[in-house]
Formats: C-alpha cells, sequence, structure tokens
C-alpha cells in the first residue's frame, strides 16, 4: 500500500492546490492538465527508488545466487524492468482514478489510451534503465540517493509537466524539446486529455497522429538505449 500513498497524495492535495494558483491553459481545465503533469513526476520518482532495490541486492540480496543460476545476465536486467513496470502500471492507475474522482475532465477512448500507456510505460522503460545504470556504476546508497533529485526530478520542471514548454526562455525551450520527459508528457496529455498543445509545441507540426508517433519514437530510442547501458553495466559490475 505504501506505494499509492504517492499517487493519491498527488492527486487529492497537490493537482488541486497547484490548479487554484497555476496559469490558465488555452484548450484545457487546468486542473486536468496538471494531474497528467504530474505522472511526468510519479514515473521517473517510482523507477529511480527501484534502483535502490538493485543496490541492497548487490550488497546483501540475491545477485549472488542469480549470477550463479544457468541463466543470461540480461535476464535479470529485463526481470527487474518488468517488476518496475508492474508497481509503476499500478501506482498510474491509482494516480488517474484519484484525479477523476477529484474532479479532472479527462476524454479517454481507446486509441488514446493506446497514446497514453505508450508515453507512460516507455518513459517508465528508460527511467528504470537510468536507474538500474547508475546503481550499477555508484559505490554506495548514499550517493545513488543524492542522485535522484537532479535525475528524476529536475526534468519535471522543464518537460511542461506544470505549464506549456513555450512559457520558458527560448534556450530553455530547445532545451525541453531533447528530453525524454517532454515528449512523454506531451504524449499522455494526447491521449487523455485529446489535447495536442504539447506535441505541437514540439514539433511545430499540424498532424496530430504523426507528431505523437514521432515522440513515441523519441521516448522508445531513450528507453532502448537506457536498457542498454542498464545491461551494459549489470554484466560489467557482475565481472567485478
Amino acid at each position: 500500500m505504501v506505494p499509492l500513498l504517492g499517487p493519491v497524495m498527488f492527486a487529492l492535495v497537490i493537482a488541486p492546490a497547484l490548479a487554484k494558483i497555476g496559469p490558465k491553459v488555452p484548450g484545457v481545465d487546468y486542473m486536468s492538465f496538471v494531474a497528467i503533469g504530474i505522472a511526468g513526476l510519479l514515473i521517473p520518482l517510482s523507477c529511480m527508488f527501484a534502483g535502490i532495490g538493485v543496490m541492497v541486492d548487490r550488497e546483501s540480496g540475491a545477485r549472488r545466487d542469480l549470477l550463479a543460476a544457468p541463466i543470461a545476465r540480461p535476464l535479470v536486467v529485463v526481470a527487474n524492468v518488468a517488476v518496475a513496470l508492474l508497481v509503476t502500471a499500478l501506482q498510474i492507475v491509482v494516480l488517474i482514478v484519484a484525479v477523476v474522482l477529484r474532479g479532472a475532465q479527462l476524454h479517454a477512448s481507446a486509441n488514446g489510451i493506446l497514446w497514453f500507456a505508450a508515453g507512460a510505460m516507455l518513459l517508465a522503460v528508460a527511467m528504470y534503465g537510468a536507474a538500474e545504470a547508475l546503481a550499477n556504476r555508484i559505490p554506495s546508497l548514499e550517493e545513488y540517493t543524492g542522485a535522484i533529485p537532479p535525475v528524476a526530478i529536475v526534468p519535471f520542471f522543464f518537460a511542461g509537466s506544470l505549464f506549456p514548454i513555450g512559457a520558458l526562455p527560448g534556450f530553455l525551450t530547445a532545451f525541453a524539446r531533447c528530453l525524454p520527459l517532454t515528449h512523454a508528457v506531451a504524449l499522455m496529455r494526447y491521449g487523455l486529455l485529446r489535447n495536442a498543445s504539447g506535441l505541437h509545441d514540439i514539433w511545430g507540426m499540424t498532424n496530430a497522429s504523426a507528431m505523437a508517433a514521432l515522440s513515441v519514437a523519441v521516448v522508445a530510442a531513450a528507453g532502448t538505449l537506457l536498457t542498454y547501458l542498464a545491461v551494459r553495466s549489470f554484466t560489467a559490475a557482475s565481472r567485478a
């Protein structure tokens, strides 16, 4: 139950509070806007905290037994990714249910849910890849904990989670377009709010489906690269 407290707190306390003081976003209720944006903080935090389990396994857990088992070492990373995805999916479902009960105005369709799921799950894969890679490279739990804010929290403020990226200074808008989190948040909003303004701020095109497909490709590429780095770091650490 503990992992579910964060989504409930975000949905019932933080999102409504921000909605009262937040800016007006054309074409969308700000409560709904920020409720989906909060997923851009919840997913990275959940995956980065999952990396702590990697460090515990390395120091006093089951890693030695797993390394002695007759399985390919990359499968250990794949299994860890699956667990992180399961926990993150549960948290996202709780978040969405809570914000709907709190009054968010979502416009879900079968196609929209697929876009939302693609953005959320690919972001989770990418963030867990980063978490696993860091956990296998950083020597102490204290140092790893110190790495969580810059990796999981700082990008949240640049990725259009609380306001459109066009409100940022020009050079920061360009930086935001390079973040996988920006693409994932825009995809999730397009999926559940039917609002493509975030995608337009990134790509400047008029075809929403084409922009969404491009953003899926960006987040998928980030997930593939970071998972590859996670496998490489795990393999290197297991040889040490």
